[in-house]
């Protein structure tokens, strides 16, 4: 286990984010969106993933989003507040998130299962959300009273954490979110939000980029550098990589400094087969860009 709190923010995203992320691609998760009225995965995605923040229109989810093209963002927002109310959308998420949860948290002791709960609720509680918008709003609902519903909630709050620390990573980097998703699929690598392993087809596809847009992107970070004439990224690509996710880690680690390295063992030992398990729920490659914790020998 790495000593360096920024190793450490690294570990702990590894194995949170598969937990957070049965949200997504849990089948229990998609009935409980539809069962609330919204059909379709990216009706439940964006209703799910913005209701915190309230029945708002796409302009503030393209900001917070960062990686989405905003006529995709406009497609969903704010329509689907037509069909379904922003607290009727966190119920359905925390229902589908606790059903999927359950039978993958089965061999997992009740009593280690509160204590792996309030660990991480812990390390949620302490995450900084000044500047990091989606970590605010989702730290300001109210917790559940189980420790599978607190589970699920800290792991989501550490992650959106993550995340808006990542987005600000990136535009520091003076990326914006097209630039953001050629330069993955380029990469084809794992990072903070990166491709992960996912073709452009895919990407451009989950992220609703045009070609157009696509071919613009690449076309700028050819101009600085970052791609050759084939499409593939350069020495200075990749060091801008290393800066990117360095930066991530970085903002991150303050979340897990107060925990010495035998508290984090803990953590991580009950934490880890968890992932393992909700990973098999996930599709990979995917657009997350955490590794899969069942071959990345975590834990």
């Amino acid at each position: 286990m790495p000593g360096d709190g920024d190793g450490v923010a690294r570990r702990m995203w590894q194995l949170f984010e598969p937990v957070h992320a049965v949200s997504y691609f849990a089948p229990a998760c998609a009935a409980a969106f539809e069962g609330a009225g919204l059909r379709g995965f990216w009706r439940g995605y964006f209703a799910g993933r913005s209701a915190p923040l309230g029945p708002v229109g796409a302009a503030p989810v393209v900001g917070c989003f960062f990686g989405f093209a905003p006529a995709m963002v406009a497609r969903a927002l704010p329509d689907i507040w037509t069909r379904i109310t922003p607290a009727e959308a966190l119920t359905a998420r925390l229902d589908g998130a606790r059903e999927a949860l359950v039978p993958l948290l089965a061999q997992t002791r009740p009593g280690e299962l509160v204590e792996l709960a309030g660990v991480l609720r812990a390390a949620a509680e302490r995450a900084p959300v000044a500047g990091r918008v989606l970590a605010a709003a989702n730290a300001a609902l109210p917790w559940p009273q189980d420790p599978i519903g607190v589970l699920w909630q800290a792991t989501t709050i550490l992650r959106e954490h993550r995340g808006d620390g990542h987005v600000a990573a990136l535009v520091t980097a003076g990326l914006d979110g097209a630039e953001t998703a050629v330069w993955r699929a380029s990469l084809g690598g794992v990072g903070s939000g990166g491709a992960g392993g996912v073709s452009r087809e895919d990407l451009q596809r989950a992220r609703g980029w045009s070609d157009a847009a696509w071919v613009d992107a690449a076309g700028r970070l050819r101009a600085r550098g970052w791609l050759d004439d084939t499409g593939r990224p350069t020495e200075a690509s990749r060091s801008a990589l290393h800066a990117v996710e360095e930066t991530t880690d970085r903002a991150a680690a303050s979340v897990w400094e107060p925990l010495g390295p035998d508290e984090i063992e803990r953590c991580v030992a009950l934490l880890a087969p968890v992932a393992r398990r909700a990973a098999a729920l996930l599709r990979w490659p995917n657009p997350i860009g955490v590794p899969d914790p069942r071959e990345s020998g975590s834990g």
